[in-house]
């Protein structure tokens, strides 16, 4: 079955922009696993640090931060993701603008990768009863908007220039969460892979027998008992 990679020219430099430690594992996790089993070059990097993603009044932001950046560090080596960088904007407050524009558009001419993704700002409702978090939807606006045209044109952010960061263009940006998908991966021989990462961020995923249940109940429509398939969609955006 032909996959939209066999159309990739060669190995390919993919950096994975996300809002939170762990959206990347639990968004397409085993499209990454995929990636890296190919040879293609998987990078992370997350806008915030994670300090609200437990609600336990005995810890701090900090601890909380720090608990999710070293889980987010030991899920990316269990799938050989070669860099994991944190932006360290506060977990709960991304809001697409400037500023935070530019430290993306300086992560993208500093990295200079060819496959950008990230996730679907449009996609508010992601799945019944379920609201998209706010972070998810506005660190999918900054990295689009940072990707076309700011990242590859001279004049947006020309101070950036003196640090040595010339433009750069990315191939394509597929957006994981799509509310409109149009590629699907399948992920089936890389979803324990996916599920071993997973088990590294420790502090989201609850009882691990019972994570692991939810996790195998997510096999495609057709799949059977016997025959189970994993997948993963994008919307996927090819620059000409």
């Amino acid at each position: 079955m032909t996959t939209p990679e066999d159309k990739w020219i060669g190995l390919q430099n993919i950096l994975v922009i996300l809002a939170h430690p762990d959206d990347p594992d639990f968004f397409c996790g085993g499209s990454i696993a995929r990636w890296i089993k190919q040879g293609h070059i998987v990078k992370y990097c997350l806008l915030t640090r994670g300090d609200k993603g437990f609600n336990d009044r005995t810890s701090s932001p900090e601890t909380i931060a720090l608990t999710r950046q070293l889980e987010q560090r030991a899920a990316a080596a269990i799938l050989g993701v070669q860099k994991v960088t944190f932006l360290n904007y506060l977990d709960g407050y991304l809001v697409p603008g400037l500023e935070i524009r530019k430290e993306v558009v300086r992560i993208i001419r500093k990295e200079k990768p060819d496959i950008l993704v990230t996730c679907d700002p449009t996609n508010l409702f992601p799945r019944p009863g379920a609201i998209n978090h706010p972070d998810h939807r506005a660190a999918g606006q900054i990295v689009i908007d940072a990707s076309f045209p700011a990242s590859g044109n001279s004049f947006y952010f020309p101070d950036l220039l003196q640090e040595g960061l010339e433009p750069h263009s990315v191939k394509e940006v597929w957006l994981s969460v799509a509310s409109q998908p149009n590629v699907t991966i399948d992920v089936t021989n890389y979803w324990g892979l996916k599920i071993q990462a997973l088990h590294e961020h420790k502090s989201q995923i609850g009882n691990p027998q019972e994570f692991d249940q939810r996790m195998l109940s997510r096999k495609s429509p057709e799949s059977t008992t016997e025959n189970p398939r994993y997948e993963e969609k994008f919307y996927r955006i090819i620059f000409g």
